[in-house]
């Protein structure tokens, strides 16, 4: 499979969904709703629909409703990079190469619009089309845990948050990896699944992949903050060991974060081995994770 192709046509469709689900920015207010559109459609590969398509295919899921859903997500996902910016927190003026939503609009309008695109998540997922309420309110759960603070996204933030330039073992740093990035990633894949109507066997084995895959997504992460430029990852590099934040290079070292990742994927990757063709694109984007240069 050319993964570069999946990625190209299920970004496409993506963007396609999130334009019509998003208010259009001549819609009042419209200085919040310019806010959303500059950080949504600012760029980004979609990583997290992607994983949504490529893990409902892998169990026989409708493309339309997981492109839905995985717009859905990429709301939230979008939310999080707002909030995260904030002087308050990273204080990054340079998001996917472009000014970032607190700089072009201010910090009030910033956190307004992380608030909107988020509500708007969760109105969406409530509104999923081709699956049915049970299956909606698992999904709006699934979300919900990934980014609450109890191994979520925001309990790894503040974890984050509060190791920045003090000492840090090992348990401390996999916990904000698998909180703060892995546990959305995780559920993506999950509810990609959910959403494709997997069985709870199936559910195990792609939740075994993604915890996986989510890990290995951070650590890449971690090496190149050190090793790439600013201009390719479209964000400022070298912020982590400035800030001295919890790192695997900080820890193990580049090598050894870099075998690690290696032995992640080769999990992963055992892990769908009885899923056949249909996870081609799971095992496609395995690779990508750890190969990719921004």
């Amino acid at each position: 499979m050319e993964i570069k192709e999946y990625f190209t046509e299920t970004r496409e469709r993506v963007d396609a969904c999130l334009d019509r689900l998003l208010p259009a920015e001549g819609e009042a207010p419209t200085t919040i709703h310019r806010a959303m559109r500059h950080s949504v459609f600012a760029g980004g590969k979609r990583v997290r629909p992607v994983l949504v398509l490529a893990s409902g295919e892998s169990v026989g899921g409708d493309r339309d409703t997981l492109i839905h859903l995985g717009a859905a997500i990429e709301m939230m996902h979008t939310y999080s990079l707002i909030h995260d910016d904030l002087p308050a927190l990273d204080n990054d003026d340079l998001r996917r190469g472009l000014p970032t939503c607190h700089k072009v609009f201010g910090e009030a309008i910033a956190i307004l619009a992380g608030d909107a695109l988020m509500t708007r998540c969760y109105q969406v997922l409530a509104e999923l089309p081709g699956v049915s309420d049970g299956v909606r309110v698992r999904i709006v759960r699934e979300i919900a845990c990934a980014t609450g603070t109890v191994d979520g996204m925001i309990g790894g933030q503040v974890a984050d948050l509060e190791s920045e330039g003090k000492p840090f073992d090992a348990a401390t740093l996999e916990y904000i990896h698998h909180s703060k990035t892995g546990a959305l990633l995780r559920a993506c894949v999950r509810s990609g699944g959910l959403a494709a109507g997997a069985g709870e066997g199936e559910l195990e084995i792609l939740d075994r992949y993604g915890a996986r895959i989510g890990l290995v997504f951070q650590i890449v992460d971690d090496i190149l903050d050190v090793t790439a430029t600013s201009q390719a990852l479209g964000k400022t590099a070298g912020k982590d060991v400035k800030a001295g934040k919890a790192t695997y290079p900080a820890l193990y070292g580049i090598d050894a974060s870099r075998r690690k990742a290696q032995e992640l994927v080769e999990a992963a990757l055992e892990e769908i081995r009885g899923f056949g063709e249909r996870a081609q694109a799971l095992r496609a984007l395995a690779g990508y994770f750890l190969r990719r240069s921004a």
